[in-house]
């Protein structure tokens, strides 16, 4: 499960009933520990800051209010309708984009961070995502993540080879199995990034990875 950040499955039925569901079905593991990480990640976003995949908001909260401007991406109306009552609700302004994380409506180099939280497992295109985001952000710009991925353990992984097709279905094309790092790391990022657990949830989406990238500027 993950926020809503995909292409041509963002108006299909079943992620209008995420965008109700959403909330609930992670209120476990955001009390357990996902809050905690969000508020700790979230803390550190300074500058112009987009967040790609914003799905109902849950960091909006956590966003320092000096920061100089928040433009937060959704591609799913019903969650992008969520996302603007939080922003009203915590008096926030933000511009909201109906985009998905591999077509930034951005100018090139104009973002200082670039936020994401249990994105990149589902976008459709993770590489062009990731090339978007080397795009829009500023020379010394970087990426804050939360993302869960593939298990170091064998025998995780093989659990996740084997549930990634009912998952991907019931997650929205969430794909568990997804080796984040590897590709952000093949798409010129220098990657700083903690192991993590996503308590409260299912095994197979329970190992996390937890940090911030840069771009290297010879890349590209």
């Amino acid at each position: 499960m993950t926020e809503i950040a995909h292409t041509t499955a963002a108006s299909s039925p079943w992620l209008r009933v995420m965008a109700v569901l959403y909330d609930p079905f992670l209120w476990l593991g955001e009390a357990v520990g996902m809050r905690s990480h969000r508020r700790r990640l979230v803390g550190q976003a300074s500058g112009r800051v987009l967040e790609i995949g914003a799905g109902t908001g849950l960091n909006v909260p956590h966003y320092p209010r000096a920061i100089d401007a928040l433009l937060v991406a959704e591609p799913e109306p019903g969650m992008r309708r969520k996302l603007e009552r939080r922003l009203a609700r915590h008096d926030r302004q933000a511009r909201v984009l109906d985009a998905p994380a591999e077509r930034l409506p951005l100018p090139d180099a104009s973002v200082d961070t670039v936020v994401s939280t249990l994105v990149l497992c589902t976008v459709a295109d993770p590489t062009a995502a990731l090339r978007e985001i080397a795009r829009v952000l500023r020379p010394g710009g970087r990426v804050l993540f939360i993302e869960h991925i593939r298990a170091r353990s064998p025998f995780l992984a093989a659990c996740q080879d084997a549930l990634l097709r009912p998952w991907r279905a019931f997650g929205g094309g969430c794909e568990c199995n997804r080796p984040t790092i590897e590709l952000m790391r093949s798409q010129g990022f220098s990657v700083e990034a903690q192991d993590g657990v996503w308590r409260g949830m299912p095994v197979i989406v329970h190992p996390l990875a937890v940090g911030r990238a840069r771009k290297l500027a010879a890349h590209g």
